[in-house]
């Protein structure tokens, strides 16, 4: 039998970017009695970070969507065509009233299901351009809701809708002195803060342990190397701390840094800009992205909040000259980020996402 109550089906993998949203959303649903169900990959990073939430999850198939020829693509046409069931199954047995879809390539069989069942899509975009999932996925969706104002020149004028950053709002909380308590560093000197994100920290990490010396001569550093990726070797040296992953810690951590480094997620950066940090960001290359990461870090150094290096750029020279412009620059970039005054919070989201299917 089923259950009298609300629903709505979440979904979206691959990168912590295409799960956080959903992850802060499912509380908020909670609250106004509305139940959320997550449909995911069999073994993605959506698994491992939605299974510990009070949201049910679903394993669907899912392939790999490839904008170049690969004979990779004909077995997953198939993975993708088993999908489009499994959802089909899942959505059938929860009756949920929509589904609101934050991209990866898992996504796209929920939506395609979703569309051959009438269920309303809401898609949400981060990046400065859509990603394949997402841009497949719009033509049968509801709507899309985009971060940036750009991105609707690559999206149909008709579905899609600017709502700006949707921020965790506990980012926006966090406290000196509990920030310094963590960590044992003092007022007197500056604080970087260094964040791999999600993928591909490596590079990242390799250049803070081979010039730590230099960097910590005149900075107290701390460094998010990402899981697995601590080297207890460094545990003691003076002006230092690394944490393996940052989480209700990670809002103290940010209040006490001066400048932040790392990659270029949208959501990310603009969690940097509300909180009034500059920034250095090191996108992921092309040689492990689609791009996106690289078009979000040049449209915030156009606006003046961040200053960019490559990641084949990344030298302890390059750094140094990019610090120097920040700390020169420093009021100017302060003033700007002074001037945005954006961020859409989880609970006001939620909130539009029911008033929009209550008008459908």
């Amino acid at each position: 039998m089923k259950s009298s109550r609300r629903k709505v089906i979440l979904t979206g993998g691959g990168t912590v970017g295409h799960v956080m949203l959903n992850k802060l959303l499912i509380p908020e649903f909670i609250s106004r009695d509305v139940e959320p169900v997550y449909i995911g990959s069999k073994e993605g990073i959506e698994k491992e970070m939605i299974t510990p939430t009070s949201a049910r999850y679903h394993p669907i198939s899912s392939g790999k969507l490839r904008r170049y020829l690969s004979f990779e693509n004909m077995k997953d046409v198939f993975k993708v065509a088993k999908g489009i069931i499994d959802a089909r199954r899942v959505l059938k047995k929860e009756g949920a009233e929509f589904i609101f879809s934050k991209g990866g390539f898992v996504s796209v069989p929920v939506v395609l299901a979703a569309k051959s069942l009438n269920t309303p899509v809401y898609i949400h975009e981060s990046d400065l351009t859509p990603g394949l999932a997402n841009k497949i996925s719009t033509k049968f969706a509801t709507k899309c809701f985009v971060t940036f104002e750009k991105t609707m020149d690559y999206l149909p004028a008709d579905k899609t809708e600017f709502l700006g950053p949707v921020i965790r709002e506990e980012l926006l909380e966090g406290d000196a002195e509990t920030g310094r308590a963590i960590t044992g560093f003092t007022a007197d000197k500056p604080v970087l803060l260094f964040m791999g994100g999600s993928l591909g920290a490596g590079s990242i990490n390799r250049f803070i342990r081979e010039n730590l010396d230099d960097l910590t001569a005149d900075h107290q550093i701390i460094h998010l190397c990402g899981q697995g990726n601590a080297d207890e070797s460094l545990n003691g040296h003076e002006n230092y701390i690394q944490f393996e992953f940052a989480g209700e810690e990670l809002a103290h951590l940010m209040k006490i840094a001066d400048a932040v480094i790392g990659r270029s997620g949208a959501n990310a950066i603009y969690e940097l800009l509300l909180n009034k940090k500059p920034m250095i960001l090191i996108p992921l290359p092309l040689s492990q992205s689609r791009g996106d990461q690289i078009e979000n870090a040049g449209y915030f150094s156009e606006q003046g909040f961040a200053e960019v290096i490559q990641e084949e750029d990344l030298t302890l020279h390059e750094f140094r000259e990019k610090m120097d412009t920040i700390n020169r620059n420093r009021q100017a970039i302060m003033r700007r980020m002074e001037q945005y005054d954006g961020g859409f919070r989880p609970a006001a989201l939620v909130e539009m996402l029911l008033n929009e299917e209550e008008v459908q």
